[in-house]
């Protein structure tokens, strides 16, 4: 997995308990002005956009726990990674398929239930919230037309043609990725290998998230405070406060939940999970998962606290996900599956990388996302490169009679 970088660094909060207590059909455009799946925004029942969430936040906990390393923060997106990996699983057939629709939690090959969930999530004005798939075709290449048909109208994806060993083209992409993150994360191509003449399709999902606290935070509040470490230590950090509010907090098996909501109808918040005093964080992440998330979510109930104290923080994460993906059971895709559904050629999953970036600050969350899929052509055979000492043999084909046998250790004498 390639290693990822991390800058600004603190997810904590500080609190003191007191007491306790207790679509329509006409088009949307995300950010970038990209249509989105409009035209499945109702058709997703209660039942059903619960069940498409939970697939989405169940990957989502498996894909968080494959990649982040202990003692290093690290930022996913689970929408990004599951709406991509659903346009590749699209166009993949037989085990390849059914591998991927396993880990993604999908009904089939071609479950439009995400899709649906997009616009849905979409659908809303207390927070921004961006959402754009891009599909980047090689020239010529035997695309199926029903799967291209099914992305595009589906996922709502923008489709070109384009040639993927451009540096031209990479640079294209790159500026649809600035564009659609607002200038958050700059680039992808190069942790993408692109430019690439081996390279047939680039599928890309970006997500970018504004949100305004309910209740902000008063910048003259905000204070440096300790932090403590890991390892015992501690820092100085600049911690936002906030005087007796009431929010909803929980108590979990070693942890305290508590939300913070963004906008006037808190749709939309941020659950802040505190390990207690002595559980450390990666050992709480280690047993986390999406019931365990769900069922303290469940719980979360009005609570006055006397001081609220959460530390102001931005972070930049990446990461090639390949390793993680084949852990998590995602394997025939990458070199040698079943993409005939996609093309006749037959292409491979290549590379699957993510990058995130997220600001928490006095006035809300800033974020965005962006995952890309790079499938490339079937590999030829392997090259065979006489490149080191050898051995050879000059002989008779019928008689089997060697003529000369000779080892080169050093062809220069």
């Amino acid at each position: 997995m390639r290693g990822s970088k991390v800058v600004g660094c603190v997810v904590s909060v500080a609190l003191v308990a007191t007491a306790c207590g207790g679509g329509g059909d006409a088009p949307r455009q995300d950010a970038g002005g990209d249509e989105i799946a409009v035209e499945l925004a109702g058709s997703l029942s209660p039942h059903e956009a619960a069940a498409a969430a939970e697939g989405v936040s169940a990957f989502g906990f498996d894909l968080h726990r494959a990649v982040a390393e202990p003692g290093e923060n690290t930022v996913t997106s689970p929408l990004s990674a599951a709406v991509l990996l659903a346009m590749v699983a699209a166009g993949a057939g037989g085990s390849t398929a059914q591998e991927m629709v396993e880990v993604l939690r999908l009904e089939d090959a071609r479950d439009t239930r995400y899709a649906a969930l997009l616009a849905d999530l979409t659908g809303q004005s207390e927070v921004t919230l961006g959402l754009a798939n891009s599909l980047w075709a090689a020239q010529g290449y035997p695309f199926e037309d029903d799967y291209l048909t099914f992305v595009r109208d589906t996922f709502g994806a923008t489709l070109d043609e384009v040639d993927l060993g451009a540096q031209q083209t990479a640079d294209r992409i790159d500026d649809w990725v600035v564009e659609r993150t607002e200038g958050l994360i700059e680039q992808i191509t190069e942790d993408l290998g692109l430019p690439n003449p081996q390279a047939v399709l680039v599928l890309l999902n970006a997500v970018y998230f504004r949100g305004t606290w309910t209740i902000t935070f008063d910048e003259a509040e905000t204070r440096d405070a300790p932090f403590r470490l890991a390892d015992g230590s501690h820092i100085e950090v600049p911690m936002m406060h906030r005087t007796d509010p009431e929010l909803q907090t929980v108590s979990g098996e070693g942890f305290t939940m508590i939300r913070l909501p963004y906008g006037e109808d808190e749709r939309f918040g941020m659950e802040v999970l505190l390990p207690d005093e002595d559980v450390a964080l990666d050992d709480l992440l280690f047993d986390l998962d999406f019931d365990i998330w769900q069922e303290t979510v469940s719980q979360l109930a009005p609570t006055t606290l006397s001081q609220l104290g959460l530390p102001r923080f931005e972070l930049e994460w990446d990461a090639e996900l390949n390793d993680a993906l084949q852990e998590l059971g995602i394997v025939a895709a990458f070199g040698g599956g079943d993409f005939t559904p996609m093309s006749s050629a037959n292409p491979w999953l290549d590379t699957v990388v993510q990058k995130t970036y997220l600001r928490v600050d006095e006035q809300g969350t800033e974020a965005a996302a962006v995952t890309g899929g790079v499938m490339v052509e079937t590999a030829g055979p392997p090259p065979l490169l006489v490149d080191r000492p050898f051995a050879f043999t000059v002989s008779d084909r019928e008689t089997g009679t060697i003529l000369f046998l000779g080892t080169v250790h050093d062809p220069r004498s």
